[in-house]
């Protein structure tokens, strides 16, 4: 009858009227805006702007999900900002460098000597976050050694891979220690600092330089010098500098020249097989001297 309410058209559930089109993820809100990709209604909440028009949510996630991320050369995901396992490593040192100074004993209970680890197997990567407290310079050269190639190796080779390649070229400084303490005669002497790391990394950049036909004359110079000094001036653990310098060339050249359809495999059978080495040739050294 005139004057009368007016009949709209039959709800539908979730909101909508009959024939009009509702967001799939909020079946209340009518849209008349479609994806650009699925053809779907997207209500404002679920609209995600794109070159051209819009697309839904549950598209940009589908294809974040498929899309191939950027790789380096060597595998390595490509990342923006700051290199964090390399600042880590630097803030672990520094930290480890405050309480060396303020905590009675704390150089002590973590400093590495061929002895020791024998006993406190902890110790082959605990001193490797140490350095000598009286000589600042020790701790400044290694983290700016640390600060020159880190970031480098980090974004060609992933977090991960980099990551395992200092600790264990860490460790491989204080085995080297070990295998030739018979030699050097140097049991009891305690050993800190990173420079077995640093060595690994020198070791890692050179095979990584070479093998992308760079020129990399100033890390072997570096790698001359300090092989030099070692051997010149005293209260310097050459011996941890070749077993880290060993280490990261090998682990470097593992991943370095891979195929890239086994660079999945390689990238954990080769830190396995280096940590086997090392704890081998270790328990040879301590079991023919009875240590074990």
């Amino acid at each position: 009858m005139p004057g009368g309410p007016v009949a709209g058209p039959p709800a539908v559930p979730g909101g909508g009227p009959t024939g009009a089109p509702v967001c799939p993820r909020h079946p209340d809100r009518v849209s008349y805006v479609s994806c650009q990709r699925c053809g779907r209604p997207a209500c404002p909440g679920c609209q995600r702007p794109a070159a051209v028009g819009v697309h839904c949510v549950d598209c940009v996630a589908e294809a974040a999900r498929t899309s191939a991320q950027g790789r380096t050369v060597f595998g390595g995901r490509v990342r923006g900002g700051r290199p964090v396992v390399t600042l880590t490593f630097i803030g672990l040192c520094v930290a480890s460098y405050v309480l060396q100074l303020a905590v009675p004993g704390w150089t002590s209970r973590w400093a590495f000597s061929p002895l020791a680890g024998s006993v406190e197997p902890w110790r082959f990567l605990t001193a490797a976050f140490l350095h000598s407290q009286g000589q600042v310079f020790h701790i400044l050269f290694n983290m700016i050694a640390l600060w020159m190639v880190g970031p480098y190796l980090e974004q060609a080779l992933g977090r991960a891979r980099f990551a395992t390649l200092y600790l264990l070229s860490a460790i491989g400084g204080s085995v080297g220690a070990v295998v030739l303490a018979p030699v050097v005669g140097g049991w009891t002497t305690g050993l800190v600092g990173a420079s077995g790391a640093v060595f690994g990394l020198f070791g890692a950049v050179l095979v990584v330089m070479r093998r992308l036909g760079r020129d990399a004359g100033p890390i072997l110079g570096i790698l001359v010098l300090n092989g030099v000094l070692g051997f010149v001036l005293p209260g310097i653990a050459w011996q941890a500098h070749l077993g880290g310098l060993v280490v990261g060339a090998a682990l470097g050249a593992a991943f370095a020249y891979v195929p890239r359809e086994r660079r999945a495999l390689v990238g954990w059978a080769a830190p396995v097989a280096v940590a086997v080495v090392l704890a081998v040739a270790t328990g040879s050294v301590y079991a023919s001297y009875g240590l074990l």
